[in-house]
């Protein structure tokens, strides 16, 4: 797909061991990912929590790249279930780059997640949607409603 300007198609790749630098990226230019602006009120990134959250095999993190610019981040992560080997994933943030959005970043960007899936026998993932538009553009990946009423709640420290 062809960004702005016609640019390079969109490449999708997992982030792992030696991508510190690709955080640090996304660290730094996280408000241009982020649709409310939250991203300010986010930790400083350290290169031991970079090392420690690309080694941790529950997340997973893919960037969508047009060329040596990355323009998306999807980031899950993986939850053992009591009765193993039965796993879900939990979609916890996907961003595009603002002058990326509605160019199909982020659908390809679900679409490397549903590919893992199938191929690690992963059946089921749920997102919180907090927003009229995040929850259309989830439906329109194939989320649909779960199964029953949920409340969500948060515990800050």
């Amino acid at each position: 797909m062809d960004g702005p300007g016609a640019g390079p198609a969109v490449v999708i790749r997992r982030l792992g061991a030696g991508d510190e630098s690709v955080l640090a990226l996304l660290a730094r230019d996280d408000a241009d990912f982020d649709l409310d602006g939250g991203a300010g009120r986010r930790r400083p990134l350290t290169a031991a929590s970079a090392r420690s959250y690309l080694a941790d095999p529950h997340v997973l993190h893919w960037t969508a790249w047009a060329g040596e610019e990355v323009v998306g981040s999807l980031v899950c992560h993986v939850l053992p279930m009591r009765k193993q080997p039965a796993r879900e994933l939990v979609l916890y943030e996907i961003g595009v780059r603002s002058a990326w959005r509605y160019r199909g970043v982020g659908r390809q960007l679900i679409s490397r997640m549903t590919d893992w899936m199938r191929a690690e026998g992963v059946l089921t993932a749920w997102v919180l949607a907090d927003n009229p538009d995040a929850e259309r553009f989830y439906e329109a990946c194939g989320f649909g409603p779960g199964s029953g009423p949920a409340t969500y709640l948060e515990l800050g420290l």
